[in-house]
């Protein structure tokens, strides 16, 4: 039999409120109730739930980890998965286990974000980014859940989020190849509904102008942020009328199916085109050539965003959005030696 704290309150003649208290470690409890109540507990093996727990503190230390969109990377994905290790073990520093909801029951049953956080009384939730972003992913913030995003924009009272400075991605890849004396440079994107796909795309667009280069759309494919997808995106490029100096692709991963389709048209890296990634995922290190990149602060997102959502639960006024700088990396898929800058 799974007992309540109903039924230790019963058998103890006094109030669940009562047995709350006592399994927080309130005062203001007599000491012949506590030892009671204590005693019941320990006859009966009773094990309070995080229910019980914060019955009298309406505060349960737990956090929803959400992956929001329809078609996501999830948590596999070696950028997000080093993201929500560093967050994990900050919030945990904090206070706080981390309860991670399915978005394919979602899906399946059209169950609200919101009711399923309000079920598990969760104090706040961690919103990484997807595609397709459901309504129900705003509806916790617009209803006053502290809620923190990586890589979506969350813009209401109560909430915030952490990206990287995605424009200054693309800036960086540019003026790299600019100073070696690239000017004919191509870009292979996530979706085009992603919001850090739109502001490297921006970016990009951005710097071309300023340095006075020509953009050419023949050189400009999509994909979803995954090898394949890179690969698919370079093989069309390769089926235009000219060819590019250098690729900018928004991942590594991609970049890395860039790669692959380039050695199938029997085109080196980087002697006939370069190519810079984004993320510095370990495999940049292993392929051949070494892939050049951008290096995000994978840990600092993941320990900022507990920080601010910490922030958030306990009352502190709005947290402003926090944008964090890059590193470009450079290895052999630019034509120079490697180093980091």
């Amino acid at each position: 039999m799974n007992l309540t704290i109903k039924d230790i309150a019963k058998k103890a003649g006094v109030s669940p409120g009562t047995v709350s208290k006592i399994i927080n470690n309130y005062g203001g409890i007599s000491h012949k109730t506590r030892e009671r109540v204590l005693d019941i507990i320990s006859e009966t093996g009773y094990q309070p739930t995080f229910s019980a727990k914060s019955l009298a503190t309406k505060k349960s230390n737990l956090i929803g980890l959400i992956h929001a969109g329809k078609f996501n990377v999830e948590f596999t994905h070696p950028f997000f998965n080093e993201v929500v290790t560093s967050f994990k073990k900050a919030i945990g520093m904090l206070g706080y286990d981390i309860i991670m909801f399915s978005n394919e029951h979602f899906h399946k049953n059209n169950a609200s974000y919101l009711a399923r956080c309000s079920h598990f009384n969760v104090d706040g939730c961690l919103i990484i980014a997807g595609e397709e972003v459901e309504d129900s992913i705003y509806e916790l913030a617009q209803h006053g859940m502290p809620c923190v995003g990586i890589d979506i924009e969350l813009n209401e009272p109560n909430s915030s989020y952490v990206m990287t400075d995605n424009i200054s991605i693309a800036r960086k890849v540019v003026q790299h190849f600019y100073l070696h004396g690239i000017k004919d440079i191509g870009y292979i994107g996530g979706r085009k509904d992603s919001v850090i796909s739109m502001y490297r795309e921006r970016g990009f667009i951005d710097v071309m102008n300023q340095f006075g280069l020509t953009i050419n759309q023949e050189w400009i494919e999509y994909g979803d942020f995954h090898e394949e997808s890179g690969y698919e995106a370079m093989k069309k490029i390769l089926q235009k009328n000219s060819l590019p100096q250098a690729i900018f692709a928004a991942s590594d991963l991609m970049a890395i199916g860039a790669i692959r389709a380039l050695k199938e048209y029997d085109l080196q890296v980087p002697k006939d085109i370069k190519i810079i990634g984004v993320d510095d995922i370990d495999a940049c290190r292993f392929i051949e050539p070494k892939l050049t990149t951008i290096r995000q602060d994978k840990k600092r997102l993941g320990k900022l965003s507990a920080h601010l959502l910490d922030d958030l639960i306990i009352g502190k006024s709005q947290i402003k959005p926090v944008f964090i700088d890059s590193e470009l990396i450079v290895r052999e898929s630019c034509g120079h030696n490697e180093m980091e800058h």
